[in-house]
């Protein structure tokens, strides 16, 4: 095996046994002693690659947008772009264990000292895009305000997959997913549109590939 391809898998052990360690023990419960064991390479290996666990955090938070690729490249981004994003990463953090590490170092770090705000903001930006697209095709009514909209629906799906979590090991989070959505639409849609979109994802959304860049 060449060094490059053996860094790169050395390098995607760390971020994969990091993530089942934060996954499992949040930032605050987690050493690079642990890290190291879970991922089976020695210390200086993990040096090599990543200066410290905040390092390792930060590229694991930066993680749910790249998971997010495929999303961006829609031809005609708008309302069930919207939809269909927030079912994508429905399935994702059920099914890959980087995105939910991901997102629950955002939330312990954002609960304690360190406010973590920008994958926050980064959220509303996207929803607040797709929703400013709908609305000048006139998907969205005229008087929504989008980045309020978007900071809502950024919010609500937090506490939602937060909750479901609790509840159920987020079993249900694509159901509670869908019952958000079902909410919301008729408040933002123009009613002679509303059948056009599907709160329970697009057929294609199931189809997207899962991956995320190491």
């Amino acid at each position: 095996m060449a060094r490059q391809e053996r860094a790169e898998v050395t390098r995607a052990a760390i971020l994969e046994g990091a993530a089942r360690v934060f996954d499992a023990e949040g930032f605050h419960g987690t050493t690079l002693g642990d890290i190291v064991k879970e991922s089976g390479v020695t210390k200086g290996a993990l040096y090599f690659h990543f200066s410290s666990k905040e390092e390792l955090a930060q590229h694991l938070i930066d993680e749910q947008f790249s998971a997010l690729a495929p999303m961006e490249n829609l031809d005609n981004p708008g309302l069930q772009s919207a939809v269909d994003i927030l079912h994508h990463m429905a399935r994702l953090l059920v099914e890959n264990v980087r995105v939910r590490a991901g997102i629950r170092l955002v939330t312990d770090q954002s609960s304690k000292t360190s406010i973590v705000s920008e994958p926050y903001t980064k959220w509303i930006e996207i929803f607040r895009k797709c929703l400013a697209e709908a609305q000048q095709r006139g998907d969205v009514k005229a008087d929504v305000d989008c980045e309020r909209v978007a900071a809502l629906i950024v919010g609500s799906w937090t506490g939602i997959q937060l909750s479901s979590q609790v509840l159920c090991g987020r079993k249900d989070l694509s159901e509670r997913t869908t019952l958000m959505w079902e909410v919301l639409l008729p408040g933002i849609v123009p009613p002679r549109r509303l059948a056009r979109f599907h709160p329970e994802g697009s057929a294609q959304v199931a189809e997207r590939p899962l991956g995320v860049a190491g």
